[in-house]
């Protein structure tokens, strides 16, 4: 089909070769031209067998192309990935997502359909599952984005998720690309990354929409259901929370401090509520209940960590 765009998916990943693998399974027999489809995976300095892994998929119907960025982080794999696209849109997602192969093919319908050119970004559905099982108090933090029932532009509040992200690649080139101060860095769960792109973008008069129907499934394995992950992924997304709004702050030149103040004065209250509300369910004896509010604290921890380490320049 004529109109249909040329695309480059970028992966970044690190250490996760097992997951990568079930990844490629679908992104290599994707439904859609090879000669418009271009694949990266941006190996972040896995010590494992990522290029192995890539370099078993040289025969499939669409064949990846392993990168090596040296500089840790995931921003900074993912703007590697924005240097080396030669696809008019690039798509990003993670190294532990499953797809039919119709999934591309819907993400790039709006793209296609799109002949001035408005539309910057479009993001996908994206499905947790859990293939070892997790307790309910872990699934309830996690849900479908669900940014609207039909294919079509998003609310200015809306933030997609990079899980399942496709971009104009010129407009985000052109928009800055992404922050290198946030996203995943090793072992830090540091989120929150999508925010300044799409804001540029908007910014700058593109759309950003949702297409329901290129769904993808988020694995999230049995290390990421423990109450150590989960506590940690809170507190890192609190930081994160905190991070972009100075930076927006900060590029559009508004003073943070009235922000973070309240901020900081609220979550006070609800580190203080949710711990005690943590306690009372372990002395009662419903220890998932427990769980979720001790995570709920911790979260608020976070915001009172980051805060005066940004009031102060750190």
């Amino acid at each position: 089909m004529p109109d249909l765009p040329s695309v480059t998916i970028a992966i970044p990943t690190y250490n996760r070769a097992k997951l990568l693998a079930q990844t490629l399974d679908g992104l290599t027999r994707q439904d859609y031209p090879a000669d418009r489809l271009e694949i990266l995976i941006i190996d972040n300095n896995s010590p494992d067998d990522t290029r192995g892994t890539v370099a078993r998929y040289a025969g499939a119907p669409h064949v990846p192309r392993h990168v090596l960025e040296t500089q840790q982080g995931a921003n900074y794999a993912r703007n590697r990935a924005l240097d080396e696209a030669r696809g008019e849109i690039i798509v990003y997602g993670d190294d532990d997502i499953l797809m039919g192969p119709g999934w591309l093919r819907a993400l790039m319908a709006p793209f296609a359909a799109d002949a001035d050119g408005r539309i910057g970004a479009v993001a996908g559905e994206v499905e947790p599952i859990f293939p070892d099982g997790a307790p309910d108090w872990v699934r309830s933090f996690h849900r479908l984005q669900a940014l609207r029932p039909d294919a079509g532009p998003t609310a200015e509040h809306q933030v997609p998720m990079s899980a399942n992200l496709a971009f104009r690649r010129d407009a985000l080139r052109a928009t800055g690309g992404w922050d290198i101060n946030l996203g995943r860095k090793g072992g830090r769960v540091f989120g929150g990354e999508e925010n300044g792109p799409i804001r540029r973008l908007r910014k700058a008069g593109y759309a950003v929409w949702f297409a329901p129907a290129a769904r993808v499934q988020h694995q999230m394995p049995a290390a990421r259901t423990t109450v150590r992950y989960v506590k940690r992924h809170a507190f890192d997304s609190a930081c994160s929370r905190v991070v972009g709004r100075v930076n927006v702050d900060r590029e559009e030149g508004r003073s943070s401090v009235g922000y973070l103040l309240s901020r900081f004065v609220g979550n006070v209250f609800k580190a203080v509520g949710f711990g005690l509300v943590a306690l009372l369910n372990f002395i009662i004896a419903r220890p998932n209940a427990g769980k979720k509010a001790f995570v709920r604290a911790w979260r608020s921890c976070g915001y009172l960590y980051q805060i005066p380490r940004s009031l102060f320049g750190r």
